[in-house]
């Protein structure tokens, strides 16, 4: 038995020799068999031939050393061309002369910068681009410029949309983290498939890759160079690059420019976590154990106090307390994990009354809902309201995906009364003055079917437009018959004409 024993120890230990000479093939190695159980093994024809010094042109090889931190692993990822302008070194003297800018700055990407290096060189892209969220917006994810982009990355509302960023009344995705770092790069990778020239695309994500374009192609029909400082573009584009290789060759040698940039670790700084309930931020940062404004921050495109779990099923904690909120998530049983819900409006009505069928007051439903004065809230929108207790159902997926809210302008109406005409009724008031017969038959104490005496009021709620106009109108009307009747007349009774 112990003569079998040894016997398949040995077969076992030939048969790994043989793995570690068949793995040369390394398209075979990940090809399309790879994991196939059917397929059958392919092995070398020949002796091998060592890798020539061509052959291994191009290919990355791991490094001995760890990267010490977070800096380091940036610097050694460097791969775009160097840019050496006045405009550089002109921004290189800005930011190095603002060491609590960039502090501010630096500390705060923290949170962001470990994830977006791994997306980066997951995808083979230089990893300068991780650098490019302090130009766009100092690292800010709830930052919005004038031209209404969001984010970290600042994507305008169409070209998110493009890169497939939610933006509805729950969330935004142009601010969050995954969603919008991914877009990023998916535009950027496109941009320098356009161009073949990482200046160009940084341009191009600024300006837009048309004006780009043309701009290449106004230099081309002139017989002028097309590289980035050669074409003429706006200022705002001109400084683009120039500001994220000053702020590249401060990281790159901080002490050149006295500047002392914060320990970030080689770590990441966030977990994502899943979510199966609709559940309330601040419960969620409760069972976490951290702040709420520390959610936040991680999670930045929640508009709401509650995460709906059909469009957001994940979300983002720090490394150390994901762990936390999944233990205390499973021991909770303290009642429903969400406050609020969402309720579709069935018909255009006024906050007031909309207020009074959710049971919470005006103001507070004004503030959840972002809903501005002197505005009625359109049939169709989504508005977070609470949820009634024991309820459990959560809100669907194509509501938390495409919920929307949207306003008209509030019609104030301002009590008047208007004079019926021969063979008037409450429908002909009505069709003239645009409202509805049932209104005016109220108003009135009336029947629908009823009809007016020529000449009698009738009261009437109408817009403050229309009533102004309306008294005008009368006003004007009754100026005219004074002014006919205090006139001298002329033959015919028509009001005489002065001479100046």
């Amino acid at each position: 038995m112990r003569l079998l024993h040894l016997l398949w120890l040995a077969s076992l230990l030939w048969l790994a020799g043989c793995a570690t000479t068949t793995g040369t093939d390394s398209n075979q190695a990940t090809g399309s068999q790879q994991g196939s159980p059917d397929a059958a093994a392919v092995y070398p024809s020949g002796p091998l031939s060592p890798i020539t010094a061509g052959s291994a042109r191009g290919h990355m090889v791991a490094g001995i050393h760890t990267p010490s931190d977070l800096w380091d692993r940036i610097r050694r990822g460097f791969a775009m061309p160097d840019l050496e302008t006045d405009l550089v070194h002109d921004r290189e003297q800005w930011y190095a002369t603002r060491p609590d800018y960039m502090q501010r700055m630096t500390e705060r990407s923290s949170k962001y910068l470990f994830h977006i290096v791994e997306e980066l060189e997951m995808r083979g892209m230089p990893t300068e681009l991780a650098l490019l969220p302090y130009i766009e917006s100092a690292f800010n994810p709830q930052a919005v410029s004038s031209a209404k982009a969001a984010g970290m990355w600042q994507f305008m509302p169409a070209t998110g949309t493009y890169f497939d960023l939610k933006q509805n009344a729950f969330r935004d995705d142009r601010r969050d983290v995954l969603a919008s770092t991914r877009a990023a790069l998916d535009y950027l990778q496109k941009l320098y498939g356009m161009f073949g020239d990482w200046h160009l695309a940084l341009a191009a994500y600024n300006w837009g890759e048309g004006s780009v374009a043309r701009a290449i192609a106004r230099n081309e029909k002139q017989g002028l160079g097309t590289s980035y400082t050669e074409l003429t573009m706006p200022a705002e584009t001109r400084m683009y690059v120039p500001k994220l290789q000053a702020v590249k060759n401060i990281v790159a040698d901080p002490d050149r420019f006295n500047t002392e940039l914060p320990l970030i670790h080689n770590h990441p700084y966030f977990q994502r976590v899943d979510i199966t309930r609709d559940i309330d931020v601040a419960l969620v940062a409760n069972l976490a154990g951290i702040r709420v404004e520390d959610f936040r921050a991680l999670n930045p495109s929640l508009h709401k106090p509650v995460i709906l779990a059909a469009g957001m099923p994940q979300i983002l904690l720090p490394w150390d307390n994901a762990q936390v909120f999944r233990k205390n998530l499973a021991a909770y049983d303290e009642g429903q994990y969400a406050s609020w819900t969402v309720w579709t409006v069935p018909s255009t009505m006024s906050v007031a009354a909309a207020a009074q069928r959710a049971g919470m007051s005006e103001a507070e439903l004004r503030q959840l809902n972002g809903i501005p004065p002197r505005m009625m809230i359109k049939a169709g929108s989504a508005l977070m309201v609470p949820r009634a207790a024991g309820t459990r159902a959560d809100v669907s997926e194509h509501v938390a995906d495409n919920g929307q809210i949207a306003f008209t302008p509030e019609v104030v109406t301002r009590r008047t009364s208007v004079r019926a005409g021969k063979r008037d009724t409450v429908a002909s008031i009505a069709r003239r003055y645009k409202v509805k017969a049932e209104d005016v038959a109220d108003w009135n104490d009336l029947k629908v079917s009823s009809s007016f005496k020529a000449g009698a009021r009738v009261v009437m709620y109408l817009p403050v437009r229309l009533g102004a106009a309306n008294a005008g109108a009368k006003s004007s009307a009754a100026r005219s018959a004074q002014v006919a009747k205090a006139a001298p007349k002329r033959k015919g009774g028509t009001p005489s004409r002065r001479k100046r």
